[in-house]
């Protein structure tokens, strides 16, 4: 359910409603399960989502009371170790945009199993990835990638993973 303002408008406790509006860094937790089926096509598919406003495409997070609950996006920190890939993949009904905190990320946009575009993204900087464009992720650095992930609807359709993706026919399961 998306953060309403019933308390606020109501006369509610005004300190109880702005606490329940924030996420503090220290309230968060790496969380490697939620994407650990990805595993099964490799170890350097191990990374870890810390979640702040709703959840991601690839699992079901509704019983975390530390999320704040989203509305109209998504909003997370990627954690890639050294040598950590998010696989080729395709939100069909959403954009997302990347933005590096910490270390560097290599993202690729690819047209098919043949064409694809790789840049380099450092601190600071950011990319944002229309719905329907196929990308990839890999930190090919030697310390830890901490991005943001912004997802621009409450609860994004699972993605798809072309047959030339690592991920293609790996399941949940």
């Amino acid at each position: 359910m998306p953060l309403t303002t019933t308390e606020y408008d109501n006369g509610g406790d005004l300190g109880k409603y702005t606490d329940s509006l924030i996420a503090t860094k220290e309230s968060r937790v790496a969380d490697f399960d939620t994407l650990s089926f990805q595993e099964k096509a490799g170890a350097q598919f191990r990374r870890g989502q810390i979640r702040y406003v709703g959840s991601g495409a690839t699992g079901n997070h509704e019983g975390d009371s530390r999320i704040i609950p989203s509305g109209g996006f998504t909003f997370s920190n990627m954690l890639l170790p050294p040598g950590a890939e998010g696989p080729a993949h395709t939100h069909h009904d959403v954009e997302e945009a990347f933005f590096v905190l910490e270390g560097n990320v290599k993202v690729g946009i690819h047209r098919g199993p043949d064409e694809v575009e790789y840049r380099t993204l450092g601190y600071r900087d950011m990319i944002v990835v229309p719905a329907g464009v196929t990308r990839s992720l890999k930190n090919e650095g030697d310390t830890d990638a901490l991005f943001c992930v912004v997802i621009g609807t409450q609860k994004p359709q699972v993605p798809s993973y072309p047959e030339y993706s690592p991920m293609h026919g790996v399941t949940r399961d």
